[in-house]
């Protein structure tokens, strides 16, 4: 499954403008903007939040993960400039991607790993076609 594809699956299948910029928010933090799949684990591992992304990943049951935990892991002025992209305040894009981040990140990884090549670079050059970039 590409990044897209999910995304849209935990999102539902609206097109909407803010779920788009949602999708298009996601899909940088899972891909170039954090180093992909593997910068976002470390990232929250730096944090102390390793078990957390990892059990994400992994099979049984997805760990929780708080708005202040994801403040934390992406920085407070990412969630500022997110908010101010999104027309939201910071506190609720905290929470959606509290809410989002791990269930994408679950689908993201069949079979418990990491998926290897460039799965997420090709899912957002689908979402950017989608969404009228190039």
């Amino acid at each position: 499954m590409d990044i897209l594809n999910t995304v849209k699956s935990v999102l539902g299948s609206g097109t909407g403008t803010k779920q788009n910029d949602l999708m298009s928010v996601i899909t940088n933090l899972i891909g170039s903007q954090s180093g992909g799949l593997n910068g976002l684990v470390k990232q929250f591992a730096a944090k102390g939040l390793g078990d957390n992304i990892s059990s994400w990943i992994g099979t049984g049951q997805n760990l929780p993960v708080s708005p202040s935990q994801i403040q934390d892991v992406l920085g407070a002025d990412t969630i500022k400039g997110i908010a101010s992209k999104l027309g939201l305040d910071a506190s609720a894009v905290s929470g959606q991607l509290s809410n989002l981040l791990p269930q994408v990140v679950d689908k993201l990884t069949p079979g418990d790993k990491i998926p290897e090549g460039d799965i997420l670079s090709k899912g957002m050059d689908m979402l950017g076609g989608l969404l009228g970039k190039k």
